[in-house]
C-alpha cells in the first residue's frame, strides 16, 4: 500500500507539473514539448495528457496542440471570487502608492515555499517595480519573504534557505526573519534582483494567524533609509488596515 500511494502522489506531481508548463508565454503546447520540457518518456506523457483531457484540464484542438480545458474555467472563476481583495483593500493599496510617491503596492502570500502575489496597485513612476498577479517567486528572498517567515520556527527557516543558490543563505535568512518579527516590519535591497529594494509588513488574521505581508517596492536608488522611515507609517497603516478586514483568502 504505500508503495501505491507514493506512485499516486508522484503521478499526481507530474500531471500538475504538465499544467504548469501552460502560461501566458505558451498557452499551447505540443506533446513532444511537454516531453521535452518534462524529461518523462512519452508514454507517460501521453497517458496523463489523456487522464487531463478526461477532466476537463487540458483539451486538444484537433491541430496537435493542446490547451488549458474548459474544466479549468469554473475553477479560474472561484480562485478569481476568492483571491480578489474587496474594494476598500484595493483602494489602501492605491492609497499606499500614491503616499509612497508612486511605487508598486503588491500583496503576497506564501504557498509552499515560494511567495505568491495575489493583489498589485501598478506604481505610477516611469522606473518602477512591475510584479504579475499569481506570480510566484522564491520566499528566500525579499522584504515581503522575511514578513511571511517571521514566525516560522527554525527548521522552517533553514528548508527554505537550502533552496537558496548561495550555501550561506541559512544564518541570514534566520537573522532577516527574526528582525522582521521584532521590528513588525522589514526592508530589503538586492537580494532577488541587483537593483530592487522592498519593504514589507504583515498582515493578520481575526484569529491572529499571519496570512500575507503588503509591500512596496522599486529601485534601490529610491529606498534610502531616510526614504524607508518616511514610507513606514502609511505601510503600517494599510497592514493595519488589511488586518481588520480580514479578506486574504476570501470573506466567506
Amino acid at each position: 500500500m504505500p508503495e501505491s500511494d507514493t506512485g499516486g502522489v508522484r503521478s499526481v506531481q507530474r500531471a500538475v507539473d504538465l499544467l504548469a508548463l501552460f502560461d501566458a508565454e505558451h498557452p499551447s503546447r505540443s506533446v513532444r514539448e511537454l516531453v521535452d520540457a518534462t524529461g518523462l518518456p512519452k508514454t507517460t506523457v501521453v497517458r496523463l495528457v489523456h487522464t487531463l483531457e478526461q477532466c476537463g484540464l487540458l483539451w486538444s484542438r484537433g491541430d496537435g496542440l493542446l490547451v488549458p480545458g474548459t474544466g479549468l474555467l469554473r475553477w479560474a472563476e472561484l480562485a478569481g471570487r476568492t483571491w480578489r481583495l474587496p474594494e476598500e483593500a484595493l483602494r489602501r493599496l492605491a492609497a499606499l502608492s500614491e503616499a509612497s510617491g508612486g511605487e508598486t503596492a503588491s500583496v503576497y502570500v506564501r504557498q509552499q515555499n515560494t511567495r505568491v502575489c495575489v493583489a498589485r496597485h501598478e506604481g505610477t513612476r516611469t522606473l518602477r517595480h512591475v510584479v504579475r498577479i499569481g506570480a510566484e517567486m522564491p520566499l528566500w528572498s525579499g522584504a515581503a519573504s522575511h514578513v511571511l517567515l517571521s514566525r516560522a520556527d527554525r527548521a522552517d527557516v533553514a528548508a527554505v534557505a537550502s533552496l537558496a543558490p548561495d550555501e550561506d543563505r541559512d544564518a541570514l535568512l534566520w537573522e532577516h526573519t527574526r528582525k522582521a518579527a521584532e521590528d513588525g516590519m522589514a526592508v530589503s535591497h538586492g537580494e532577488r534582483e541587483p537593483g530592487v529594494s522592498g519593504v514589507a509588513a504583515p498582515v493578520f488574521a481575526a484569529s491572529g494567524r499571519l496570512t500575507a505581508a503588503v509591500a512596496l517596492g522599486g529601485p534601490t536608488t529610491r529606498f534610502t533609509d531616510t526614504a524607508v522611515a518616511a514610507l513606514a507609517p502609511a505601510l503600517l497603516d494599510t497592514a493595519r488596515a488589511l488586518t481588520a478586514l480580514d479578506c486574504i483568502g476570501g470573506t466567506a
